[in-house]
């Protein structure tokens, strides 16, 4: 079966740096686009940034175009977010989810089929 798993999660100070990884087994990995989401309490479910199967392609939520960024190894079946000068707005569980409807939009929780069960990020100010 599909497993994720996100892990690289902590408590920060602002200004701080924190890499999250997302393991993945049971799909085909390169055959996936994939995304990072993140939810805050009391908030719904928001996407942070895409990547394409082979990693040619991202996109960003514009709150964090410029201080997050998305990567993959194929050859290693990770998923990464490396998130630079976190801000306490940031504070969320993490998501790592794989796209399951290759031509929908990347952006939408919809478009994703299978989902990690989560990391906090927690930062303080």
């Amino acid at each position: 079966q599909v497993q994720l798993v996100e892990s690289g999660g902590g408590l920060v100070r602002t200004g701080s740096s924190l890499r999250l990884s997302c393991a993945a087994s049971g799909l085909t990995f390169n055959g996936h686009g994939m995304g990072w989401f993140r939810q805050a309490p009391g908030k719904e479910r928001e996407f942070v940034a895409f990547v394409s199967r082979h990693g040619w392609s991202t996109a960003y939520a514009d709150s964090v175009k410029g201080r997050f960024t998305i990567s993959r190894d194929n050859a290693r079946n990770t998923l990464y977010l490396q998130m630079t000068g976190l801000k306490p707005e940031d504070t969320a569980v993490y998501y790592c989810a794989a796209k399951s409807r290759p031509y929908s939009d990347s952006d939408s929780s919809s478009s994703y089929g299978y989902w990690g069960q989560g990391t906090q990020v927690t930062v303080s100010s």
